[in-house]
């Protein structure tokens, strides 16, 4: 076996794994909110191993881990009802206070870096996974109880997989024309579109099921319309990721699954996906 066909062979095994067990957190609340706990903070912690292999940048790995699930698990929290009160969010106030705080007292020269980099790693990583559960978890306007719909935040991730394949075999069967050159040589808009029809396929179908008797919050239409927000926001997450990578100098955020990179590769369009998703969701609520 070549090493060509071994690493392909890695890669689908990884593939397989990796997709069996994000289906399968789903079907369980508590289960979702630990296993994105844990993706929260295997990013973090990535994230901040990248920034610190710059020059003149050192940011608190350990703090500002701990901080982004902190984050995580208080949105989870509140979402779920165990905490009713804002009173949750006092103890990350207080580290990003800290952290803040803790740059008066290092040696590094440029401080404001420090700040800048980890800041970033609560508004590109923790908040965004953290409006997973925001998907997950509604009050019901007629009973006032929590309701858990594994559907929601589950379809993103469906909408991602579908766009991704459907984005791969269209740009390699018709790709001409590039999405952007500078940042991502490969992507093409053949691809994207491509990708955002087999979107729309899988929403539609996706859509049918879940009206299929008593009928969803959101309409075949309403489907639609998401598919097509969580592909035109997970491939700019990609690219925003791809732009990350490209400005520290490193073609892999990491190597923790084998033949996908690291936690940043494998999550970079849901980071803009799943907020994306969270806006056109009360947009609809707003105007529906």
């Amino acid at each position: 076996m070549t090493e060509k066909q071994k690493n392909l062979v890695i890669r689908s095994i990884t593939g397989v794994l990796f997709v069996v067990c994000m289906v399968s957190c789903f079907l369980n609340p508590r289960a979702m909110v630990f296993l994105f706990a844990l993706i929260t903070g295997l990013s973090i912690w990535e994230y901040c191993g990248l920034v610190n292999q710059k020059e003149d940048v050192t940011v608190n790995r350990f703090i500002t881990t701990v901080a982004g699930v902190y984050f995580f698990l208080a949105v989870a929290g509140f979402r779920t009802g165990i905490v009713g009160n804002f009173v949750v969010f006092v103890p990350y106030l207080l580290t990003i206070i800290y952290l803040f705080i803790g740059g008066l007292y290092t040696a590094n020269k440029n401080a404001i870096n420090d700040w800048a980099y980890t800041m970033l790693s609560q508004m590109y990583i923790a908040l965004p996974f953290s409006m997973i559960n925001v998907l997950a978890f509604e009050t019901s306007a007629f009973d006032g109880q929590i309701h858990y719909d594994m559907l929601l935040p589950l379809s993103v991730f469906i909408f991602l997989w579908t766009n991704d394949t459907g984005a791969y075999c269209s740009g390699s069967l018709f790709g001409k024309h590039k999405l952007f050159p500078r940042i991502s040589p490969a992507k093409s808009w053949e691809g994207s579109i491509g990708g955002g029809i087999f979107v729309i396929i899988a929403a539609i179908i996706i859509g049918y099921i879940a009206n299929d008797g008593e009928a969803h919050r959101l309409s075949i239409l309403g489907w639609v319309g998401l598919g097509v927000v969580v592909a035109v926001f997970g491939t700019w997450g990609d690219l925003v990721e791809s732009l990350f990578k490209r400005t520290l100098g490193v073609k892999d955020s990491g190597n923790i699954l084998p033949g996908h990179g690291g936690m940043l590769d494998r999550f970079d369009s849901s980071l803009m996906a799943i907020p994306a998703a969270v806006i056109y969701l009360y947009t609809l609520q707003l105007f529906g």
